[in-house]
């Protein structure tokens, strides 16, 4: 099983590739770009699904096996080391406008992949120091109430409403960044007011999850500011808003168009894998650690990445993640391929 595990490890391509950003002039600046957005979505083309399940024995092994979460540990020094590496680099006065920009939008694609997605997997943790690790990845990208929003309101809501991470139906992405960045930042602070309610305390109070997240990100930035100064921090700032925008491409095409029925008693039914889109593709699997076998992840939200599974009435995604996230840009085209299977599901 150990050997099983280290394919997991394919996704340090991508942070060795951002070293070499950090660390280079010309076009390996944009070499993660690169990898990402071009190789891996070209590759995954001529790549079948992997619609393959563990056994129960094996299943049962690889929920056991520590391999799986150490190399989830190993990525938060990693990713505060390439932080800084990506800060002191921007320090350069050698380097043309496009080669800055290359190395931002690498920083901020490990934001994305390495930062808000591991933090994901540890966010749904019920160990308080995974938890810890969580909350410190999303620092990197100053999304912490990702860690609120995500856990109390997007897997209650998901395919509701009620559910600012939920895409509608002919929805743009570019709408969709607006209204789900807005709107999941102010359902975070909903949640955490209604638990200080609970508790009788005040809202301003410094228990409040999101006051303590305001104010975490708040030193963070401060801290850069007083050892990098205020035009590296605005470097740092923009990486982390590509960080963030990322993963709401990936809530985007992961829930786009799809509902949940609603029941006569205002409620609605169970989260089912038929409520998100999935992907079987390898290299997208991989690069996420498992993200895109999302149907799975919202039916059964403690399952760990490792052993997340296919289900048959999961609808697909017409490629992996990297290529799908690239379709998404494109609403027209978006559009008129995803319209098409929701349809086509609603007339099975």
């Amino acid at each position: 099983m150990y050997t099983r595990a280290f394919k997991y490890l394919s996704p340090l391509t991508l942070y060795v590739l951002a070293w070499f950003a950090f660390s280079s002039q010309g076009w390996l600046t944009w070499s993660p770009m690169l990898y990402a957005w071009v190789l891996l979505p070209f590759i995954e083309l001529f790549l079948k699904p992997d619609e393959k399940n563990m056994s129960a024995a094996e299943e049962e092994l690889a929920r056991h096996d520590r391999t799986y979460d150490l190399l989830l540990y190993i990525i938060v020094p990693l990713q505060y080391l390439a932080l800084v590496f990506f800060l002191y680099s921007m320090k350069s006065h050698e380097l043309a406008w496009w080669e800055m920009t290359g190395r931002i939008f690498s920083m901020g694609l490990l934001c994305g992949t390495f930062g808000i997605n591991v933090a994901h997997e540890l966010g749904h943790r019920v160990n308080p120091f995974e938890q810890v690790l969580a909350k410190a990845l999303l620092l990197t990208s100053l999304y912490m109430h990702f860690f609120i929003e995500h856990n109390k309101g997007h897997h209650k809501h998901v395919a509701t409403p009620r559910d600012p991470s939920s895409a509608r139906y002919n929805e743009p992405l570019y709408t969709f960044w607006f209204r789900t960045v807005f709107l999941s930042y102010l359902s975070a602070w909903n949640i955490a007011n209604g638990e200080m309610k609970k508790k009788g305390l005040p809202a301003l109070h410094w228990k409040n999850e999101m006051l303590q997240a305001q104010l975490m990100q708040l030193l963070f930035i401060t801290c850069i500011a007083l050892v990098f100064g205020w035009m590296i921090t605005l470097y740092f700032l923009a990486a982390a808003t590509i960080g963030f925008l990322l993963l709401e491409t990936v809530n985007y095409i992961e829930h786009y168009g799809l509902q949940r029925k609603q029941t006569a008693g205002g409620t609605y039914e169970r989260a089912m894998p038929e409520h998100s889109w999935n992907s079987n593709h390898i290299l997208g699997r991989l690069m996420l650690f498992e993200l895109s076998r999302h149907s799975d992840h919202h039916y059964l939200a403690s399952r760990k990445y490792q052993v997340l599974r296919h289900h048959d009435d999961a609808p697909q995604l017409p490629t992996g993640y990297p290529g799908s996230m690239l379709l998404a840009l494109v609403p027209p085209l978006w559009f008129y391929i995803m319209n098409r299977k929701i349809r086509k599901m609603k007339t099975a």
